[in-house]
């Protein structure tokens, strides 16, 4: 499937700090595979609610879900405008002054008006693609959703097209004055994210082995 560029609307395009900005669609990818967590954001009866949530998404749409009693997502549904964020932190940055200590991170904002997948295969497939992004291998391991959880859960679906895309990568970007008086250490402290030990639940039977796509997900 050939997917569209991201598109540099009024609200999707860096102004501050705009050497940051990326506009390449490769740089949206690579942080939608390593990251699990969005938050989606939504006004509900004119304050704004911003809510973390997992996600999947595939080719050029970014899929949550959640109850149908959600307010936020009832709200969506009605056809608000509704942002998604991401966020991965790389490293902290230490600099000879306060003023430019940073953090080196990837970061996408994705705007837009959500739709409700309604027909019954796309909604499956969206949960399907929610949970492998997720938690790997778990969609052919574990029972499928039943007819009441599928009627008891919402997904919304959300077009990758307009997104901000803004990352910051290196050292830091002292003063000369203060890189002349090299008074203090400088440099990043970077930040990774790894998998532990599996915890069983307590209700497993003794000796129940933790299944292959489980550790996979440990592996580097």
């Amino acid at each position: 499937m050939t997917r569209p560029p991201l598109s540099p609307t009024e609200r999707s395009t860096i102004r501050r700090g705009k050497e940051r900005a990326a506009s390449e669609r490769a740089e949206l990818d690579a942080l939608l595979d390593a990251a699990v967590l969005c938050h989606l954001g939504v006004v509900v009866n004119g304050a704004p609610v911003v809510l973390p949530t997992c996600f999947g998404w595939s080719d050029n749409t970014l899929y949550v879900h959640g109850s149908t009693g959600a307010t936020t997502l009832r709200t969506a549904i009605a056809g608000a405008e509704v942002s998604v964020a991401i966020t991965l932190l790389d490293g902290i940055v230490y600099a000879r002054s306060v003023f430019h200590h940073s953090a080196n991170y990837r970061s996408a904002v994705v705007h837009g008006r959500a739709r409700l997948v309604e027909d019954r295969d796309e909604k499956l497939r969206a949960l399907e693609v929610i949970t492998e992004h997720v938690a790997p291998g778990s969609w052919d391991y574990t029972r499928g959703p039943s007819a009441k959880e599928l009627a008891a859960t919402s997904v919304l679906a959300l077009e990758l097209t307009e997104a901000a895309v803004k990352i910051r990568r290196g050292p830091p970007g002292d003063d000369e004055a203060d890189v002349t008086e090299d008074s203090c250490w400088a440099g990043v402290l970077p930040v990774r994210q790894v998998w532990g030990e599996p915890e069983p639940c307590p209700l497993l039977p003794d000796g129940a082995e933790v299944p292959a796509h489980v550790r996979r997900r440990q592996a580097p």
